[in-house]
């Protein structure tokens, strides 16, 4: 079967699309993040933005290996998910149902649909990104649980906290309001995720 004339096709834009708005749905959690000034917050974000734009590319670089002469167009036809505010701690929410969803529905019937058509390769790349997906799933719950609950910066045992900006090291049961060496505000402290 030819690639631009299976589902997995059509599966792939939809991919590309999704990956595409999560990127920026994701953007705008950190732009909010940085604004209020958890920069440490921003930056872990920001690495999930990362992800999202270069799981949209290996998309993409299927779809132009479907056919040898320029693809114009490719009409789709998918819902996609507009929930979040401007709220931090109910975008992490949302952003971990949406990555659930991707994880747990979309992607393994998109993968199997892949394989029944004889596309193996693309099969495997679901499977892969489906991983990263729940890896972001459970980050996102974690930040939206811990910031929720005002436990971003506590913690029931000693741990080891980080300022993002000079290095500056300490181990306590909370996070300093501000840095004792270069007086950074606790935003630019580098999280507790590890609790």
């Amino acid at each position: 079967m030819q690639l631009i004339k299976s589902k997995t096709f059509n599966n792939l834009a939809k991919s590309f699309a999704g990956e595409c708005q999560a990127r920026v749905r994701y953007e705008f959690i950190e732009y909010g993040a940085r604004n209020e000034g958890y920069k440490a917050l921003a930056e872990i974000v920001d690495k999930v933005v990362y992800n999202e734009f270069n799981h949209a590319r290996m998309f993409y670089t299927f779809i132009q290996k479907a056919k040898d002469t320029e693809i114009t167009n490719v009409e789709i036809d998918a819902g996609y998910p507009f929930k979040e505010k401007w709220d931090i701690a109910e975008n992490f929410r949302l952003a971990a149902e949406d990555e659930k969803r991707e994880a747990q529905e979309i992607y393994p019937e998109y993968a199997r649909i892949a394989r029944e058509e004889g596309f193996e390769e693309i099969a495997k790349l679901y499977e892969d990104i489906i991983q990263v997906e729940t890896c972001h799933m459970l980050r996102f719950t974690q930040l939206y649980e811990q910031f929720s609950s005002g436990t971003m910066y506590k913690s029931d045992t000693p741990v080891k906290w980080k300022c993002g900006d000079c290095g500056y090291e300490a181990t306590a049961l909370e996070a300093w309001d501000e840095c004792p060496l270069c007086k950074a505000k606790q935003g630019a402290v580098l999280l507790n995720l590890d609790n």
